[in-house]
Order: C-alpha cells, then sequence, then structure tokens
C-alpha cells in the first residue's frame, strides 16, 4: 500500500536495465519505495544498481529474470514477483527494444522480434499482473509508450506500429480499469538521450532519463493518465496527428 503521505512502498521495473527504468527506481526509493524489483533478460547486470539502490535507502531490492518475448512464462513470472513483495503498488513497463529501422523494413524476423518484444510480451506479461492487482485491490500500472507511435513515420514504422499498438491497448486497459482501484498512466517521451539511442543524432525536444523519469513520478502521485515528455510535445503531435496524409508523407522523418 502507499505510505501515510501518498508514495508507493514497492515496485517491480520491467527493463530493469534501461537508462529510463533506473531513472524512475532512484526517484522513487528518494520518495521512500522500500522494495524495489527490477526484472529484465540479463539480471545479473543489475547488481551494481540495485547496490546503489540500497545505498539510497532501499529496504530491499531483487533482480529477476524477465524474458519478454517469452510468452508461457510470464504467469510464473507474475508469481514470482508476488512472492517476493506481496502487494504491489507499481508496475514500470520499461521493456523495449529501438532496432534497427532499415533491417525491420526488410527482414520479417527482425520486424516480428520489435513486435513481440514491445507490443505482444508486454500484453502478454499484463494480463496476469492486472489480474494480481485486482485481488489485492489497489494500483499503478506506468506504461513508458512513445511520441513515435501517436502518428507512425515511415522511416521508423515498425518500431513505431508497435508503440502505436501497445499505447492502444493501454488506453483501452485504463478505461476498464476505471473503479477497480488500480490506475494506468502512459507516457510518450520524445527522443531520450539513452544507451538505447546513443550514437544518434538529436531530435527537436531531445530531453533526459531524468527528466523522464521526474515526470513519472509526479504524474503517478498526481493519478494522471497520459504525460508528454517535454510537455510542449503534447501541442506540436495535435498538429502532426491532422496533417493530412499526402503531407505527412512528404516530410523527412
Amino acid at each position: 500500500m502507499r505510505d501515510a503521505v501518498g508514495s508507493v512502498q514497492s515496485v517491480l521495473v520491467l527493463g530493469g536495465g534501461s537508462d529510463i527504468g533506473i531513472a524512475i527506481a532512484r526517484r522513487l526509493v528518494a520518495r521512500h519505495a522500500h522494495t524495489i524489483v527490477l526484472a529484465g533478460r540479463k539480471p545479473e547486470r543489475f547488481e551494481e544498481t540495485a547496490a546503489a539502490l540500497r545505498a539510497a535507502g532501499a529496504a530491499r531490492v531483487e533482480c529477476l529474470p524477465f524474458d519478454a518475448t517469452d510468452f508461457e512464462s510470464h504467469e510464473a513470472f507474475v508469481d514470482s514477483v508476488i512472492a517476493v513483495v506481496g502487494d504491489l503498488d507499481l508496475v514500470v513497463l520499461a521493456a523495449g527494444v529501438l532496432g534497427d529501422a532499415e533491417r525491420a523494413a526488410h527482414d520479417a524476423a527482425t520486424a516480428v522480434e520489435i513486435v513481440q518484444t514491445n507490443f505482444t510480451g508486454l500484453v502478454s506479461v499484463t494480463i496476469p499482473l492486472v489480474a494480481r492487482l485486482r485481488a489485492q485491490g489497489h494500483g499503478t500500472i506506468v506504461l513508458l509508450s512513445s511520441v513515435a507511435g501517436e502518428r507512425v513515420r515511415k522511416a521508423n514504422f515498425v518500431y513505431g506500429s508497435s508503440k502505436a499498438g501497445v499505447d492502444g491497448f493501454f488506453q483501452g486497459l485504463g478505461d476498464s480499469l476505471v473503479g477497480s482501484g488500480i490506475h494506468v498512466v502512459i507516457v510518450r517521451p520524445g527522443f531520450v538521450r539513452t544507451k538505447m539511442t546513443e550514437g544518434m543524432p538529436d531530435a527537436p525536444m531531445s530531453t533526459t532519463a531524468d527528466v523522464v523519469a521526474n515526470a513519472v513520478v509526479d504524474a503517478v502521485a498526481r493519478d494522471q493518465e497520459i504525460v508528454w515528455v517535454p510537455g510542449p510535445l503534447r501541442a506540436v503531435m495535435a498538429v502532426v496527428r491532422h496533417l493530412p496524409r499526402a503531407i505527412f508523407r512528404k516530410l523527412p522523418v
């Protein structure tokens, strides 16, 4: 349960090695979260982060294996998390891949891997997670979506379509959970400077993992539903969303 001032106590981060996921975990520990579970394909790589979170005040930090594309393992994975934390206050879905856009456009296996990781995998693990949250009667789910899913660009249409799909799923999920005690927050960052985007040129309104983390933690505290990072992207995308397709396809994006 949240503490007396509304801060979450137990947190699961899927994509525990992501820069944004780690930044969120740091912010939450600073706000007195005491149990953190970092989950990802190679949990042994999270130990340094786990040690830092413990040093920052977390009472318990666990590193668990999670593969978004191993769908049959997801229910057992959720059971293992509940066994560690008991009630789960917050789930952060930061797992995902950017992939090679050029290769994905011509290679089916690459395209499928991106879609299965970013969309199907998160859908698969969220269904049993929601069942657990329903049973306990409370909890918040944060999806790290992307501005790329708001209007899919020709330059990276496989990644963009995976984000559009998962964003839509969580919009509908959030609507279905109204009144259940479970809240869904969708976060749509623009270009974020992380190891995932290392070597790529900055895009307009580029931001950092720390800025995204601050926005996420504030959104959870305020029970917001959709958050743009940085905020002005909301107005920009309101225009882009309504551009006629014949014009949009001519843009160098």
